[in-house]
Formats: C-alpha cells, structure tokens, sequence
C-alpha cells in the first residue's frame, strides 16, 4: 500500500472532488487513501472503535496478537480442510474441526451449483468459516487463482478480513447472508444464456462483489443512520450510505491484503470501479431504475453481452437477484430467512423506541407481522425482478425452479397471516383493498429507505 492515512470522521466538509477533506469528533470510521484511485475504508465502522487504542502500545501487542492467533488457527484449519478437499490425508491429525464435519463439507461442496444448497448447514460444518471456505473453492473451481496468478494465502488472508467483517451479532446482515448470496451469484454465473460469454475477469468481479456487498453491515438502515446524524451518512451526503461504505471498505481490504498487488496499476483501479458499480446496484432504492433497464433491453432484444458494458449490466442485475433470491429459496431455507430479517428490523425499531425516536417503517413488532412483511417484499420487490430475470434466462430449468418457489412460499405466509387479515382477504371487500395498498406504500417507502426482506 503506497500510503496509508487514519481519519476520524464526523463532521465532513467537501472542499473539493478530489478530497473526503476535514473530519473531526466523532470515533469510528478507519480510512485507508492510496495516492490514486478510490478512496478507501478500514474497518469497523459500527460499533465504535476507540481511536485512543490505536495510539496505544499494549493495543497492538494484547489485541492484535489475539486476532493474529485466531487468523492463524483459522488458516490452519482452512489447510487441513482444504488438502481434505483434495484428497490429500494429512500425516497427523489437527484436532479443530472433527474430520467427519469436513467430509460433509467436502460433499457439499461437490453440489454447490445445486439450489438447494444448504448454507446454514455449510456454515455448522465449516465451524462458522464458510464465507472463506466456499470462496476459496469457487476461485479454485472457476480457476481465477491460476489465471489472475494470485497466492493462495493472500487470497485466503483476505477472505478472512472480509468475512470478520460482518457482524456476527446481526440476524440477517452477517457473513452467512454473503456466503449464501455468493453462492446464489455462482449458480447464476452458470446460466446458458450468461455463462458462455463472462470472461475470468467477470466471473471474479462477480463472486468478490456478492462476499463483500454488505461487510461492516451495522444491522440498521440508511434512514436509522441520517436520522441519528452518523458520521458515514455524513461522509456519503445521504446517498446510498451503506453501499458505499461496503465497497470503500472493500476496497481498503483489497489493499491492505494486497491480493492485487502484482496486478498491473491500470487493471486494479478497474476492478475497484467495478466493484464499487456492482456493489452500488444493491441500493434497493434503484430497483425501480434497473428494473425499467432491464425490461427496456428484452423488449427491444439489444442486449449485447459480447460487449463488456452489457455484459456488466447483467452482472448487476445478477446481483441484485442474488442478494434479495431468499423467497425463491425452498421453503425451510427461506423462512429462517425471513425470521432473520425481521428480527432485525424490530431490533432496529427497539432501539428507535429507546431513543424516542419515529419507529422505522416494518420494525414495529407489534404492528409488522412477518407474514405480512414477506408477502409485501415478495410482491412489490422480488417477483417483478425474477420475472424479468426468468424473461432474460429464456425461462431456464433455474428460474423455473426459483419462480415456483417463490409463488409457493408466498402462499405459505398467506397461510401464517393473523385471522383478521385472512378473512378480510376472503371476503374481497374495501379494508382489504385498503390494507393491500397500505402494503405496497410500505413497500415503497422501505424500498426508499435502502433496505430488504
């Protein structure tokens, strides 16, 4: 890393384009600038770091020997998965990970292109690493480490700092939730219509944007964070603050791991913009932009996806699918899901409650029921979007798998849906009509606010 730069940020004063200038008060944000390219940021946005640790000696030697031990053991364990994987029996036995665990995981692994996948139980076998573990597989399988010449534990120390920076404490927003939209992304990676025409470079740009897409997510949405005057919804001027700050603190690992650094200084700024293009495109407040996009191209039939321009298009709306494909999961999958989801909103409406401030659009857990916030998401959000996609693949064995799911989960939560909403649902009369439309507002409203069932 050419130069390395430690902000406190708060108050943020733009005295130019080319500076994020004055930043003073408040502790946090950690923000790595290399002297061209993308401003970047490290780490730890949320919850607080104390900055008086950095100035402290004992902080380097307690703490980051700590993390330096528990890096190292997970790389340890991530060897001795891996020659497993391969096939390769180890002289002596490691004793972190029981070897019938890795034996399964070694199966699953061998299905991970089905869409059945099970993350969760992925994640129980990989003893919570399978963020790492399944990217580490992908780029072996897509044979991006042999074409981008990149060292396998460079690669690895960088998934590590990525997958630590999700928040373990979130419900949804965690590395699972990235493991599982990675592996969602890998199996879109596959379609026929897709597949033939990505090169190396796409295929990468895709799995890196779908791991990283929410790292350092705080577990509130962008209206909780203006409303409490935080300092990234300063840094970003209220536009799309959590996906900016994703790809900033993407980038920012990208460099301190310097995972690219043999790369030639051209082609590392293009994937940092790329990137930061793919991750910006789950901004949930552009659904409605990329979805008229996308509509616009099939009917004029004008995708071209020889061209790299379209052919990133689509990885966007790739994406984009992948981050919201949970209700197209099968249905064990995507109600854990969605219980995850929502108990993160009500925590989020929790602490509005505490601070007095107005409760968030489907955060009040007396009022938000999960049903009724699942059958709003899947009919405002994510049924147009996969019939667009569906639309795209040529109606693929895939998509007609995802859509059948879909319209089979939606049915279950009109099955779970309080008594009062199902009768007023039967009889087809005016409040339902009324309640139906306070559905699509408060889908509107959420969609505005950044954030996803």
């Amino acid at each position: 890393m050419s130069c390395l730069m430690v902000e406190r940020c708060g108050e943020i004063l733009f005295e130019n384009p080319d500076q994020n200038a004055k930043c003073v008060c408040m502790l946090g944000d950690i923000r790595l600038r290399g002297q061209t390219g993308v401003p970047a940021e490290r780490r730890g946005s949320y919850p607080f770091i104390d900055f008086r640790l950095l100035n402290n000696t004992t902080y380097s030697g307690e703490i980051g020997t700590k993390k330096k031990v528990k890096r190292l053991l997970s790389f340890q364990r991530y060897f001795h998965a891996s020659r497993l994987l391969r096939g390769i029996i180890p002289q002596a036995p490691l004793h972190l990970l029981d070897e019938d665990y890795l034996g399964q995981a070694r199966h699953m692994l061998s299905k991970v292109g089905m869409w059945d996948f099970d993350i969760f139980l992925f994640d129980r076998l990989t003893n919570g690493n399978s963020l790492v573990t399944l990217l580490c597989h992908l780029f072996n399988s897509h044979g991006l480490i042999h074409h981008f010449k990149l060292d396998m534990v460079t690669l690895h120390r960088f998934l590590v700092m990525v997958q630590e920076d999700y928040h373990s404490q979130n419900p949804y927003h965690n590395a699972v939730h990235a493991a599982d939209v990675t592996q969602a992304m890998h199996c879109y990676l596959k379609e026929p219509k897709l597949a033939s025409f990505l090169t190396p470079l796409d295929i990468m740009l895709g799995l890196l944007a779908a791991a990283a897409h929410d790292v350092d997510h705080p577990g509130v949405n962008q209206p909780f964070l203006i409303k409490t005057n935080h300092h990234l919804a300063n840094l970003y001027q209220n536009m799309s603050v959590l996906e900016n700050h994703h790809w900033r603190s993407t980038i920012g690992m990208l460099r301190e791991s310097r995972l690219l650094a043999h790369l030639p200084k051209e082609m590392t700024q293009d994937i940092e913009q790329q990137l930061g293009s793919l991750i910006l495109a789950t901004d949930i407040n552009r659904q409605n932009e990329f979805l008229t996009r996308l509509k616009a191209h099939l009917h004029n039939k004008d995708l071209r996806l020889e061209d790299a321009h379209d052919r990133h298009f689509m990885l966007q709306i790739a994406l984009k699918c992948a981050d919201i494909c949970n209700p197209c999961r099968i249905w064990e999958m995507s109600k854990q899901w969605s219980e995850r989801v929502c108990e993160e909103f009500y925590r989020q409406g929790e602490l509005e409650q505490k601070f007095e401030l107005e409760i968030s659009p489907l955060c009040n857990q007396q009022k938000d029921s999960i049903p009724s916030i699942q059958i709003g998401f899947m009919s405002y959000i994510v049924e147009p979007l996969f019939r667009e996609w569906a639309h795209f693949t040529g109606n693929s064995a895939l998509s007609e798998n995802m859509l059948g799911h879909l319209a089979h989960n939606k049915a279950q939560w009109k099955s779970l849906l309080p008594r009062q909403h199902r009768s007023r649902g039967s009889s087809g009369s005016g409040p339902d009509q009324d309640h139906a439309g306070q559905g699509t507002e408060s889908e509107e409203q959420t969609a505005r606010e950044g954030d996803s069932p």
